[in-house]
């Protein structure tokens, strides 16, 4: 019986290995058709010819995003917004999360705070209340636009929350007899036991910002101030080899691009960030999720 029950057991965690290795592929498989059509022929890609290999090895499309000025700009946007972003919503999430962790003995309000941000993660005011807001605040056309409405996501809040109350409540009554008040406690006991949970909705924040589009389709009209993810959900590139005062060399450089072999460059760049950052906060993030899951 025991040599049945661990058959079966091994049985069963090839079976969920091999799943869960055809889910990752699967999941990999469009980076990687991506990766081979920024990497092909103009005439290739255009004919469907490109699946997971490049299809006439060159560089044109990457030569042509290095000198895109408006990407580069678009980029540096996101990066100034997930900077600021990440950060205030940082701030926010622990100053938020930390009286709501506590016992209703001690911060008597709670549940009726607790039950007003479920509301507002259920429930949003509609998108041109949204719109009207932001624009009566003066925030149209600047980064703060980007920022300061999502500044307390809920869902972080409620993750941290969470994994505050999953702490020893010893640890807080010792600190408490010593005399230590709430902000000692917070910044000497409570953050520095957190940092799983901490990397996980920093990690959710990064990815958030990063690949939000539809705020700055609405709330940014200069160009020169949109976000990436906005500059490439309206990319379209025109290639224009008629005019007379192109070199031969640049005619040549030109013939070899298409508005699939571009894009798909600049989407592949536009994907490094969270590609290089997301393994390393990888093991932080099955950790910080799983226990900041584990009760209300």
């Amino acid at each position: 019986m025991v040599l049945n029950r661990s058959w079966v057991n091994r049985l069963t965690g090839s079976v969920i290995i091999i799943i869960l290795s055809l889910i990752s592929i699967l999941s990999l498989l469009p980076v990687v058709h991506i990766l081979a059509l920024s990497f092909s022929e103009k005439s290739a890609a255009a004919a469907g010819q490109v699946v997971l290999w490049p299809v006439g090895f060159n560089l044109a499309a990457y030569d042509a995003v290095v000198n895109d000025s408006q990407f580069f700009a678009a980029f540096w946007v996101s990066i100034k917004r997930v900077i600021l972003g990440v950060a205030l919503q940082f701030i926010m999430t622990v100053l938020v999360a930390y009286p709501m962790s506590r016992e209703t003995r001690v911060f008597h309000a709670r549940n009726v705070y607790m039950w007003f941000l479920v509301f507002t993660m259920l429930f949003s005011g509609g998108l041109i209340p949204w719109y009207i807001t932001i624009r009566d605040f003066g925030l149209m056309d600047s980064i703060w636009a980007l920022v300061i409405p999502g500044a307390v996501p809920i869902f972080n809040v409620i993750l941290l929350m969470n994994f505050f109350r999953n702490l020893p409540k010893e640890l807080d009554e010792a600190a408490s007899m010593d005399g230590a008040g709430p902000w000692y406690t917070l910044f000497k006991l409570y953050l520095p036991l957190s940092l799983p949970a901490l990397a996980t909705v920093t990690l959710f924040s990064i990815v958030g910002h990063w690949n939000a589009f539809f705020d700055g389709l609405v709330l940014i009209n200069d160009v020169t101030q949109q976000p990436l993810q906005t500059y490439l959900n309206q990319m379209v590139v025109q290639l224009n080899i008629s005019q007379a005062n192109l070199s031969v060399e640049e005619i040549e450089k030109l013939s070899k691009l298409s508005n699939k072999t571009v894009s798909s460059a600049k989407i592949f760049v536009s994907m490094i960030p969270i590609l290089v950052i997301y393994p390393f906060m990888q093991r932080f993030f099955i950790h910080g999720i799983t226990l900041g899951s584990v009760k209300e």
